[in-house]
């Protein structure tokens, strides 16, 4: 039976935790033995056996470092050579590389073991940290340093990961070593944003193959809204995991001020609670797909004016609850918008937004709905999107007996 090792920050928790957890289920019907590594901070139960690579306190203190000294992924010594020695009791026939970044390993220590042992890698990038000095989404910056050498970054307390000092050229340098030195990698973006940024890249040497993230249909469908969301008025939705002015909250309370519509942002913390217009129907975070399905399938629109994206499940999901998606022209979060399907406006544009919303409104709901519904079941379905893993595993473990 062969065995893949899956590395992420998160267990089952977040999009890309579950995306995780997803692919696993899918290998391990296909066959394949799974065994989940991950951080502390962000962890629900899984099917699968798991590693913990340290305690919460620790990544809290790796994450001080990282700040102080520009740092991110470089700490934890001691807990990733422990890791390494579980990776060499299991031989793995594959290691599958998610998020590395996120205090909880060493990148260094990591990618020697990779190199030394020859065990082939599948890295799906979510954002663009591998291939930067510093930062993990550049697009809103308009920087292009990352293509040729990082230096003097003049963002480093703008955006994950924040930091005091400036290493960006060291960093840049450091990781285009490490991420260089395998023989047998294979590069999956999850956008071709994405695959693009990545031919520009010092990882372009790699192979690389687009594997779009998938939802879950059954969950998220059209269903009925409870009783406590049930309104007449026109309805946008909002749904973020961390919601700061880069995933568009100030379009939000803009967009509140006209009493024609009614705009409900879920995943909302307490602090930010109390900054919100009253106006606004707040809902902190859910980890219940089918509560989360409700709140789509009751919006007119969902509205996502995101400044810095790769490719949002949250767009997929809406689509797969039959509600049409308004969305920036960022990264590629319009890849998954039609015109049949919702609206792409330029970054930044508000009047363009509030145009859209209310070419929404004029139409009505019900002229997208369909659409909606089977572009995600045609594209998103995370069966047949996270098979596509499997495939990927399949012929690089054929092409490694010849």
């Amino acid at each position: 039976m062969p065995k893949i090792v899956q590395i992420n920050t998160a267990l089952n928790c977040g999009s890309h935790g579950r995306i995780v957890e997803q692919i696993s289920c899918m290998a391990a019907g296909r066959g394949f033995e799974t065994t989940i590594v991950h951080g502390a901070r962000y962890v629900n139960n899984s099917q699968f056996p798991d590693i913990q690579t340290t305690t919460k306190y620790q990544e809290k203190l790796n994450g001080v470092r990282s700040l102080l000294f520009d740092s991110h992924g470089l700490g934890l010594r001691c807990a990733t050579k422990s890791l390494i020695t579980k990776l060499e009791a299991i031989k793995p026939d594959i290691i599958h590389l998610h998020n590395i970044h996120g205090y909880y390993l060493n990148y260094q220590i990591l990618f020697e073991y990779l190199a030394k042992s020859g065990v082939p890698v599948v890295w799906t990038l979510h954002d663009c940290w591998s291939m930067t000095g510093h930062c993990a989404q550049f697009e809103n910056y308009k920087c292009d340093k990352w293509k040729t050498q990082c230096h003097d970054c003049q963002y480093l307390m703008d955006w994950y990961p924040k930091s005091i000092i400036d290493r960006s050229r060291r960093n840049y340098e450091l990781k285009k070593r490490c991420f260089t030195s395998l023989e047998n990698m294979t590069i999956v973006p999850v956008s071709h944003w994405l695959e693009d940024v990545v031919k520009q890249s010092f990882l372009a040497k790699y192979p690389i193959k687009v594997i779009n993230n998938g939802v879950d249909l059954a969950s998220f469908r059209p269903s009925e809204a409870s009783a406590e969301i049930s309104n007449k008025k026109f309805t946008i939705l909002g749904v973020a995991s961390n919601w700061d002015d880069d995933k568009g909250v100030r379009e939000f309370v803009k967009l509140s001020e006209n009493n024609d519509y009614q705009v409900i942002m879920v995943g909302v913390k307490d602090e930010m609670k109390q900054k919100l217009p009253k106006r606004i129907i707040a809902i902190s975070r859910t980890s219940s797909q089918l509560e989360l399905a409700e709140y789509y399938s009751h919006a007119d629109v969902f509205v996502n004016p995101t400044y810095k994206d790769t490719f949002p499940t949250v767009n997929l999901e809406a689509l797969a609850c039959g509600t049409p998606v308004i969305t920036y022209k960022t990264g590629g979060s319009p890849e998954s918008v039609t015109t049949e399907t919702g609206i792409v406006v330029d970054k930044g544009d508000f009047k363009q937004l509030c145009e859209a919303v209310e070419t929404v409104h004029k139409n009505g709901k019900q002229c997208y709905s369909a659409s909606c519904r089977e572009r995600a079941v045609k594209f998103y379905n995370k069966d047949e999107r996270f098979k596509d893993y499997i495939d990927l595993y399949e012929n690089i473990l054929d092409n490694s007996h010849i």
